[in-house]
C-alpha cells in the first residue's frame, strides 16, 4: 500500500498531512514525544498478571473495562509500549482513551520492570519476550471468557506483538495486530540509532536502561553485577554486555537475529496493520522484511513519507492531530467487526 494514492485508499485510511512546520522528521520525533495530553479520567483497575510460573515473573497491567454485561463480546485492546515507555507512555493512554469511547475494553500492559516493577521479576525485559504478551492474553481471555482480542504496540512492543502474531498465527482469541513504527529488523535500527543525528535518542534510551540496570542489580545482587562491565556508549553495546549476558544470548547479533519479528511475520494470519514513516529517524526495514511484509495478504503495510518515530501529528486540530491513535482505532473497528468509525468519532 505505500505510495497508494488517495482514490485507492480503503475507507478507514485518510492520507496523512505532517502539521505545519513538522515536515521533518526529527521534529515529528521531539515534538511528538513532549508535547502535553488531556487527563485520561477513565477508572482503571490494576491487576498484576503472572507470565513466568518458573520464577514468579509479573507484568502490571492497568485494565480499562466495559459494563460486565457486554465485557466478553466487546473487543478487547492490548495496549504495549516501546523502549522505556510505560501504561503511562502518552501515547499508550491517548490510545487507550479512544479505544475506550470506541468501546473496546483497553488492558494497558507494563513489559517486565517497566511502570515502576522492578521488583515484580527477577529478569531484565527485552524484545523477544512476545510469550508475556500472550500470557497476559490468556489470563483476561479466560478471566473474563473475552471472544476477540486486538494487540496494539509501538516500537519495541510492535516487534513483540508481531512475533506472537507470528507464532500464533491465526490462534483464538487473537483477532487483529496493529503497530506504529515496529522495529521489526533489530540489528540496523540498533546500528542506525548510534548514527551522529541520532545519538540524542541512543543517549536517553541508554540513560535509562542503565539506571534500571543498576536499580536490578541492588535488588538482585547476587545476579546481576553492576561494576565492571566497561563503558556502554552505545545500545548495540548495552545488548552485547547486558541483555546477552543475562538473557540468554551469544551477544547482540544472535539477540538481534533469534528476537526480531522479521523471522516470523511470513506466518502472521489474522489482519494486521503496520505504520511505518519514510523519515523515522532511525527505525530501518531491510528489503527483504519489506518483500515478506508486502507478500503477506494479511498485512496492511503503510509508509507515509513524514510522521517521525510514533509521533504523526497532522494538521487536524485538537486531539485530533494524533493521526496514527485514530488512525490504529478505525483500522481495528474495520476488522473487526466494531462499532461504525464514522459514529464514533475516532
Amino acid at each position: 500500500m505505500p505510495g497508494s494514492p488517495p482514490s485507492n485508499l480503503p475507507a478507514w485510511l485518510t492520507s496523512f498531512e505532517p502539521r505545519r512546520g513538522l515536515a521533518s522528521g526529527h521534529l515529528q520525533t521531539i515534538v511528538g514525544n513532549f508535547l502535553p495530553r488531556p487527563p485520561f479520567g477513565i477508572p482503571a483497575v490494576a491487576e498484576a498478571v503472572e507470565v513466568d510460573p518458573e520464577d514468579g515473573s509479573r507484568v502490571l497491567c492497568q485494565c480499562h473495562w466495559q459494563p460486565e454485561s457486554e465485557r466478553a463480546g466487546r473487543l478487547t485492546v492490548v495496549l504495549v509500549h516501546g523502549l522505556e515507555g510505560s501504561s503511562e507512555s502518552r501515547y499508550i493512554l491517548g490510545l487507550a482513551a479512544r479505544a475506550w469511547a470506541a468501546g473496546f475494553n483497553v488492558v494497558r500492559m507494563n513489559m517486565r520492570n517497566c511502570g515502576d516493577t522492578d521488583s515484580y521479576t527477577p529478569t531484565l525485559y527485552h524484545s523477544g519476550l512476545s510469550g508475556d504478551v500472550g500470557a497476559v492474553i490468556w489470563h483476561f481471555a479466560q478471566k473474563y471468557e473475552l471472544e476477540k482480542v486486538a494487540l496494539v504496540g509501538y516500537s519495541m512492543g510492535g516487534n513483540l506483538v508481531l512475533k506472537l502474531a507470528g507464532e500464533w498465527g491465526n490462534r483464538p482469541p487473537l483477532a487483529a495486530v496493529a503497530t506504529v513504527c515496529p522495529v521489526i529488523d533489530l540489528a540496523p535500527s540498533s546500528d542506525a540509532l548510534h548514527e551522529l543525528a541520532n545519538r540524542i535518542y541512543e543517549w536517553r534510551f541508554l540513560r535509562g536502561l542503565m539506571r534500571r540496570f543498576r536499580r536490578k542489580a541492588a535488588l538482585y545482587p547476587g545476579r546481576y553485577q553492576s561494576r565492571n562491565i566497561g563503558p556502554v556508549r552505545s545500545l548495540r553495546q548495552f545488548d552485547d554486555k547486558i541483555v546477552a549476558r543475562y538473557c540468554g544470548f551469544r551477544d547482540a547479533d544472535d539477540y538481534y537475529y533469534r528476537v526480531a519479528s522479521a523471522r516470523v511475520i511470513d506466518h502472521i494470519a489474522v489482519p494486521t496493520f503496520i505504520l511505518c514513516a519514510k523519515d523515522d529517524p532511525f527505525i530501518r526495514i531491510l528489503p527483504a522484511t519489506r518483500a515478506r511484509l508486502l507478500a503477506n495478504p494479511f498485512i496492511d503495510f503503510v509508509e507515509p513519507r513524514h510522521g517521525g518515530h510514533c509521533a504523526f501529528l497532522s494538521r487536524a486540530s485538537g486531539n485530533q492531530m494524533h493521526w496514527a491513535e485514530s488512525t490504529v482505532i478505525r483500522y481495528l473497528q474495520s476488522v473487526t467487526g466494531g462499532f461504525d468509525w464514522r459514529i464514533s468519532g475516532s
